[in-house]
């Protein structure tokens, strides 16, 4: 694309010797020159045409000089114009007016024609970097409204409302989730299953980014559809495995824990399927993990084999569910935080049986622990607390 220049000078005599100079640079279409005898017929082409973008002036004019030029292209917004001045080389006062009134640069009377062509084309040279810049820093904005746009989409898809199920006493349930980059890969959810039971999950989505985000959106929808028809844990995950697989591209995979409560009686049946083991309290404040077998990540195999499991819980205990940003948060030194420094702090909180405290103090203290760091990886907590029948 032709970079356009205006020239500015009352000389005629000068259109057509830099037309010449510059004939080779017109004929490969690389300039196209616009000429103007004054200041003024120049503002109006330049206000006419937002490609002239090198401006080659004069500072002695009629009707308006070259340095009130200067100054009305300087007060010209969003606009890229470099502007070249032309005096003679005992009028330096003008030129030093003109240089710290921002202009690029600057030639002598009588022109030097190589000069002139070199001047120019420095000056081109650098206007091609700056719209470059501008074009970078284009899509670089228009990619992190993208980036906000997916944030708002998927902590939209995520529960917000807490508490979900006010008028369940048996239980209660809080969860939150903070990616590391805008978008993330882990997630949970919940939801009732007829009049005493509810479904509750957490994933963590292998990479990062957007290809994760989506996969992780695509995961929640699944598990959320099955887990809805009231199948058993084993059957949800083996069905959601298979829907998986055939999603999955570049060997994506995520790891899950699925369970379901049945808040009447407290019995619980789960699937852990490469996930982070779970964190019970049970009412004495004991503090014990799940460490059970686990079984195959999902969306690698799709004759992958789940084994369900069972668990009692006494009434007012309480079970955790977090990702791998929590016990592989590192401090300053590199040292991870870890699942023993976990369970001591659940130790200390389980005197706490709101499930929003709990939860909200896993964060503080892996950020605490991590102060000076940055965060790597998506963290996400989900906390159950089952209360009994009263």
């Amino acid at each position: 694309m032709a970079e356009h220049l205006l020239i500015v000078d009352d000389e005629p005599d000068l259109e057509l010797l830099i037309k010449q100079r510059l004939r080779k640079h017109i004929n490969e279409g690389k300039y196209c020159l616009h000429f103007a005898a004054n200041g003024l017929e120049a503002l109006n082409k330049i206000t006419a045409d937002p490609r002239i973008n090198v401006v080659i002036t004069d500072i002695n004019m009629p009707i308006m000089n070259g340095l009130e030029l200067l100054k009305k292209i300087n007060e010209m917004k969003d606009t890229i114009i470099k502007v070249i001045i032309i005096s003679a080389y005992s009028d330096m006062s003008n030129l030093r007016t003109a240089m710290n009134g921002g202009a690029f640069d600057f030639l002598t009377k009588p022109i030097d024609l190589a000069d002139l062509e070199n001047t120019i084309a420095k000056t081109v040279e650098i206007v091609q970097f700056i719209k470059d810049s501008y074009t970078v820093r284009e899509q670089l904005d228009n990619y992190n409204r993208e980036l906000y746009a997916a944030n708002e989409i998927q902590q939209a898809i995520l529960p917000k409302v807490f508490p979900p199920f006010p008028e369940i006493r048996q239980f209660d349930i809080y969860g939150h989730m903070e990616a590391a980059k805008m978008i993330g890969g882990d997630f949970f959810d919940f939801f009732l299953i007829g009049n005493d039971r509810i479904g509750f999950v957490i994933g963590d989505v292998s990479g990062k980014g957007t290809p994760a985000a989506l996969f992780m959106a695509i995961s929640r929808t699944i598990l959320q559809t099955l887990g809805k028809t009231g199948m058993s844990p084993q059957e949800c995950i083996t069905q959601a495995n298979i829907a998986l697989c055939k999603e999955s591209v570049d060997s994506m995979f995520v790891t899950v824990f699925y369970g379901i409560l049945n808040y009447k009686t407290g019995e619980l049946n789960y699937v852990n399927a490469g996930h982070n083991y779970p964190i019970l309290i049970n009412s004495f404040g004991n503090v014990t993990m799940l460490q059970e077998e686990t079984c195959m990540i999902m969306g690698a195999f799709d004759d992958a084999k789940y084994r369900q499991r069972t668990q009692q819980l006494e009434p007012n205990s309480m079970i955790i569910l977090y990702t791998d940003g929590v016990n592989e948060a590192a401090d300053i030194n590199n040292k991870q935080f870890g699942n023993d420094a976990l369970m001591r702090y659940l130790a200390y909180a389980s005197n706490k049986r709101n499930p929003k405290l709990v939860n909200q103090g896993i964060f503080d203290v892996v950020k605490q622990y991590s102060t000076g760091r940055e965060q790597t990886d998506d963290i996400s907590v989900l906390t159950l607390a089952y209360y009994g029948n009263f």
